[in-house]
């Protein structure tokens, strides 16, 4: 067989996928399994925004559109924008991707040569350090620690900034941990990158809309930032969208251009029908939406007070997004081995922290995607487990 490029040595993978694999092959066998390792709305796509792929599709909509996007379609993205981050944008400074991840993916490969560095946040999502890496680029984590709220250490990202450093990763509501950054912490952010004008910012607000005390905010917001940042957003989280693969990114317009190249390059362009879909989720009612979040509102509550009544587990009250990222540190073993026996001898699918960098060491993360009853079952094993784990 001939050989394959170097550059897949340095790519990285999303353990919830391998994680879910294992816990199927587990229910094939039998086993009944309490899936909290997928970061998946557990609801059905509302029903409008189905019906209005379906009309899209009578209507004709199944072929080649532009890359960056169906002109109507930026043009709704720009506007929600707009308002909802208060911000100067238009449908020039929009590309439509299929999922959110092209957006990363396309955005690094723009901004990043071989030898540069790259901050990222750790833990954090796996695709952010994965992608760095293929480049050639150097990941440079920003250590995200509990007793800090999972607030960046504005101390660390000022001393880890240097003249080689091309961009910033930041993610509010956080990817494993729930956290949020706070605007005074955003408004430091873009204070101290007035320093690095070389610094571009990726900002993923994927769960911009998934906030449960506070409202969200964009560090676009802040003088000099909208000319040198991609926001990442999309439609997978706020609307049970997984599967529908629509995402954007909403970026300065020269930047903006040699993203849709890329998009060119790969996809060709994002489904029409699908685009039309989306039109429909951002200007339509957003009750189900509303709906959604308050379930998941309840099913934090819910899940951090059953965590925190376990013996050897903290957990603190996330403040966005449907993941705890509770400390297991008490319970003395590593997190990879508690994760795999959890799901091997309890029954209950949750990942170690390890999978979103080496930083997650000590810590497991639970979706709260799921229904109460199946939080309760996995609450109930987790606390039959913890004793045999530890031999108590």
């Amino acid at each position: 067989m001939p050989g394959f490029a170097r550059a897949m040595e340095r790519l990285g993978t999303e353990t919830a996928f391998e994680v879910l694999a294992r816990a199927k092959q587990l229910e094939a066998q039998g086993r009944d399994i309490v899936h909290l390792e997928i970061g998946e709305p557990d609801f059905d796509t509302p029903g409008n925004i189905v019906e209005a792929c379906k009309r899209a599709l009578d209507e004709g909509y199944t072929h080649y559109g532009p890359s960056a996007g169906l002109p109507e379609f930026r043009e709704v993205i720009a506007s929600h924008i707009a308002a909802d981050r208060d911000i100067d944008v238009g449908p020039q400074n929009v590309v439509v991707t299929p999922g959110g991840k092209p957006i990363m993916f396309y955005g690094m490969l723009a901004v990043l040569d071989p030898g540069d560095e790259a901050l990222y946040p750790n833990p954090g999502f796996p695709i952010y350090e994965s992608v760095i890496n293929y480049i050639g680029a150097k990941p440079v984590p920003l250590v995200l620690r509990q007793e800090n709220q999972f607030r960046l250490d504005l101390n660390e990202l000022a001393d880890k900034l240097s003249d080689k450093t091309r961009l910033l990763i930041l993610n509010s509501p956080h990817n494993p941990t729930g956290g949020i950054l706070p605007r005074e912490d955003l408004r430091a952010i873009a204070e101290v990158l007035q320093d690095y004008p070389k610094v571009w910012v990726l900002s993923d607000e994927i769960y911009s809309k998934l906030l449960y005390e506070s409202e969200h905010v964009s560090v676009t917001e802040f003088p000099g930032m909208v000319e040198r940042t991609i926001i990442l957003d999309g439609f997978s989280k706020t609307y049970a969208m997984t599967g529908w693969r629509l995402g954007y990114g909403v970026m300065p317009e020269k930047l903006a251009q040699h993203v849709t190249r890329l998009e060119t390059n790969c996809n060709s362009c994002p489904p029409a029908m699908i685009q039309r879909a989306g039109i429909e989720a951002l200007t339509g009612p957003q009750d189900a939406a509303d709906a959604m979040r308050e379930a998941f509102r309840k099913r934090r509550d819910h899940l951090v007070a059953g965590l925190n009544a376990v013996e050897g587990i903290d957990c603190l009250l996330p403040g966005g997004a449907f993941y705890v990222f509770p400390s297991i540190a008490d319970l003395g073993k590593p997190a990879a081995e508690v994760a795999r026996r959890l799901l091997d001898e309890a029954g209950v699918a949750a990942l170690s922290g390890t999978a979103f960098g080496a930083h997650g060491e000590g810590h497991l993360r639970f979706s709260y995607a799921n229904s109460i009853e199946n939080l309760d079952k996995a609450l109930e094993r987790l606390a039959e487990f913890v004793p045999v784990l530890t031999g108590a």
